[in-house]
């Protein structure tokens, strides 16, 4: 078990997923984002299982991409593989007939962005920092807009989509990203899990479809368009020195 990315814990009808890949701060390997995707689709048929609780080990709940994996993918022309695992993975969260609560206490960027929008319901620490920061790398937040872009603001989405901006959980809770930021989460996430654990689990489904209805539309009419903008984005020369840049903590030619 200790190769796993993802781990499993069941009690008291919540299945605890923790993101744990601290080599590369729980980044969007294609190994986790296949272990995520299964272990979603085990949730699922589950009946002992009410809802997901999906957190994270390390100072890191999700780095975004593995940007390793993802120059690897583009010297080979290949970078649609990744894209459309993720939409599946994004498409998977939302879909759930079950209540899934993020419980954050770390760094979210690009990527994870796309996970945290994904959640019915997210606790973020103090610890807690935010950024989309692919418009940095020569790139733009296609597939995670999905989820990300119906939670925020739009003037919110203009500035931190284009700036890449870092901010805390406080501000992540005022624009909506995040449901609530708590000093204490830990408390926070039991007494959320609590109330969710007196709903019946068809309530809970049927009452998670008719406030996800509005984002899983937007999966069918906008997510092949998204993965064609992201693959293209990816093969390019800029994102190719973008991606380079940060691997080799240097500065990208156009922000020297």
């Amino acid at each position: 078990m200790t190769d796993r990315f993802v781990h499993v814990e069941v009690a008291d009808g919540v299945a605890t997923l923790t993101l744990d890949s601290p080599h590369n701060r729980n980044a969007l390997s294609a190994k986790l984002v296949a272990e995520l995707r299964a272990t979603l689709a085990e949730t699922a048929e589950d009946s002992d299982v009410r809802a997901v609780l999906l957190t994270h080990s390390g100072t890191t709940f999700c780095a975004g991409a593995d940007l390793t994996e993802a120059g690897d993918r583009a010297e080979a022309s290949r970078p649609d593989e990744a894209t459309h695992a993720l939409i599946d993975l994004l498409r998977a969260i939302v879909a759930l007939p079950k209540p899934v609560v993020g419980f954050l206490d770390g760094h979210v960027r690009a990527g994870g962005m796309g996970l945290v929008g994904a959640c019915d319901v997210v606790v973020a620490g103090p610890s807690c920092t935010f950024a989309l920061t692919e418009a940095r790398l020569g790139l733009a937040p296609a597939v995670v807009s999905l989820t990300v872009l119906p939670r925020l603001t739009s003037r919110a989405a203009n500035r931190y989509v284009l700036t890449g901006e870092k901010f805390g959980a406080d501000e992540a809770a005022r624009l909506g990203l995040v449901t609530v930021a708590a000093e204490r989460p830990v408390e926070e996430v039991e007494a959320i899990l609590r109330s969710l654990r007196l709903g019946s689990p068809q309530g809970l489904a049927e009452s998670k479809a008719l406030v996800s209805a509005p984002i899983l539309a937007d999966f069918d009419r906008c997510a092949e368009d998204l993965a064609s903008r992201s693959a293209r984005l990816f093969a390019s020369e800029q994102a190719r020195e973008g991606m380079m840049a940060f691997l080799e903590k240097r500065t990208p030619w156009w922000a020297r």
